[in-house]
């Protein structure tokens, strides 16, 4: 069963850059853009590095590891060398903190 998790305020995301979050042991990155949150896994699906570490620009994430590129829309993995796409979570602001459903 899903539930869903306070992780951050809204004011705690810059706009244009990742923020890891901890929700139920997963660690996640939350990304402020253009009004909207998105989440995805922290982790890399190439190699382990923290993809809140990475890189921003527009609605892409660039692992700062080898430079995979995923899109924090739908997890879709952009570049080489991951070939495996992000798992992303559903968000929800409620009077300006950022909730992620979990399992």
């Amino acid at each position: 069963m899903s539930k869903f998790v306070k992780v951050a305020k809204i004011d705690d995301i810059p706009n244009g850059e990742a923020l890891q979050v901890e929700a139920d042991g997963q660690t996640c990155a939350l990304v402020a853009m253009d009004g909207n949150v998105y989440c995805v896994q922290d982790i890399c699906t190439h190699e382990h590095a923290h993809l809140s570490e990475g890189f921003v620009e527009g609605y892409e994430i660039e692992c700062p590891l080898h430079g995979s590129i995923f899109d924090v829309r739908t997890g879709e993995v952009k570049s080489l060398p991951a070939t495996e796409d992000l798992r992303t979570y559903n968000v929800k602001i409620e009077n300006g903190e950022v909730l992620i459903e979990v399992e």
